[in-house]
This record gives structure tokens, C-alpha cells and sequence, in this order.
């Protein structure tokens, strides 16, 4: 068994602890396989094992790597995510590319992209990215601003509302996020009636030092790069 099939599976069981800590089903939670900087080889390797969804913070890297493997590997099914920060000049390159946009963070992105997805007759489900944390040098909307933001961004039919994402604070004692977690979970409920109807509403996060407090507190994908994949070198990318 390679490092990595024996580090999916370690994932895969604290997952399911987590939910079942939480009086959840393991299939309730999307781990989410951060591959940033990783080669397309260690993709392809893990979609070989039966994971199924991926996630990118570069476009240009979900693109290539988008281009190269396609939506299925070997008889399985690829996911692609788009977990990253969003220039609105760059709304057009992920259209096409990303079956899950994680980062809407203001309504001139919305806006892009509803341009966009329209001219190519095509929907792109959305997480909006919220501030929990309070932290300046993070993205994303104050948990006050979501029922202004959601007003704003009605008209755009083409951006589908799934749910919301956060980047907690970095942090060695995973408890001490828990109240940031809580606080999406919370805004998230407040917003229920406002989200895509028929589907199942989307907490994206958690990722490998917190994502088992995040399941706890209700998250339903997790991102979860190192833990899976190992130590990153960032020459890496194709």
C-alpha cells in the first residue's frame, strides 16, 4: 500500500468518527483533495483509489490540470473545486473547468461570472466565502452582510447558491476554531430559504489540522491538502 492510499484511508476513518461523533453519516461529509501544487500524477493516483473530488486555488493550474485529466480517470468520476481567491478578469478561465466555485466574495464577481456562464449557456454552483475569523488579511463577507449580498446577487441566474465557506484562523489546538465553524454553521441556517432549492445546502470548512472540529460543528465537504497528499513542494504543478 503507498503513502498516500494509507493516508486517504487515515483520512477517510477520521472522518467518519467525526460524523459519527456528530450523530452524522461518514457520506455525509465531501472530503475534498487539495492537490495545489501537486502533479497531476498524484491526481490521477488517488483517483485511482476512489477519490472523487479536487481542489485548486490557481487558475491557471485548474485549468492545465483540468485540461489533462478530464472529468474521469480509470473509470472514475473527477470533481473539480475551485477553492482560491477570485480576480473578477479571471472569472472567464474557470467557467468550464470547476463543478464547485468555493470563493464569491463580492457581487462585481457575481456579475462576471453570470456574464460569462450565460454566454456559455452553462450554471456554476457557488459557496459565498464569510469572514469569520475577523482577520484583515482574509477574504470574504462580514457574517452581516450575507442577507444584503444575497439580495444583490439574486438576478444572477446563472451563479447557484449552494452555501458558504471560511478559512478559520491558523491555529495548533483545533478546539480553539470551534467558534469560528459555529459561526458559518449559524449563518448558515439564518440563510436557508435563500439557497438553491432542492439541494442539499453546502458548508465548505475544515481543512487538515481542524477539519475533524469542523465536521462537528456541521461542515459537509472538508479540504484537506498535506494530510492526504504529504509535505508540498511548490515547484510542482503539472
Amino acid at each position: 500500500m503507498t503513502d498516500r492510499k494509507e493516508n486517504l484511508l487515515r483520512v477517510k476513518e477520521r472522518i467518519a468518527e467525526s460524523a459519527r461523533l456528530s450523530d452524522r453519516q461518514p457520506d455525509d461529509v465531501t472530503l475534498i483533495a487539495v492537490s495545489k501544487t501537486f502533479p497531476s500524477s498524484a491526481i490521477t493516483e488517488l483517483a485511482s483509489y476512489g477519490q472523487i473530488d479536487f481542489g485548486e486555488n490557481k487558475v491557471q493550474e485548474l485549468v492545465s490540470k483540468h485540461q489533462l485529466i478530464g472529468n474521469e480517470y480509470a473509470n472514475h468520476p473527477i470533481l473539480w473545486h475551485f477553492i482560491g481567491h477570485l480576480q473578477r478578469n479571471k472569472a472567464k478561465d474557470i467557467v468550464g473547468h470547476c463543478n464547485l466555485f468555493h470563493a464569491l466574495d463580492s457581487s462585481r464577481l457575481a456579475r462576471a461570472l453570470d456574464t460569462r456562464l450565460k454566454h456559455a449557456g452553462q450554471h456554476l454552483d457557488c459557496l459565498i466565502q464569510v469572514n469569520v475569523s475577523g482577520e484583515a488579511s482574509k477574504f470574504g463577507l462580514e457574517p452581516t452582510e450575507v442577507d444584503a449580498f444575497l439580495d444583490e446577487i439574486a438576478e444572477f441566474s446563472h451563479v447557484r447558491i449552494r452555501g458558504f465557506m471560511t478559512l478559520a484562523s491558523p491555529s495548533p489546538d483545533a478546539e480553539r476554531v470551534r467558534p469560528q465553524f459555529a459561526r458559518l454553521r449559524h449563518v448558515l441556517e439564518a440563510s436557508l430559504d435563500r439557497l438553491l432549492p432542492d439541494s442539499r445546502p453546502i458548508l465548505s470548512m475544515g481543512m487538515s489540522g481542524d477539519f475533524h472540529v469542523a465536521i462537528e460543528e456541521g461542515a459537509t465537504h472538508v479540504r484537506v491538502g498535506s494530510a492526504v497528499f504529504g509535505s508540498r513542494s511548490y515547484g510542482m504543478t503539472k
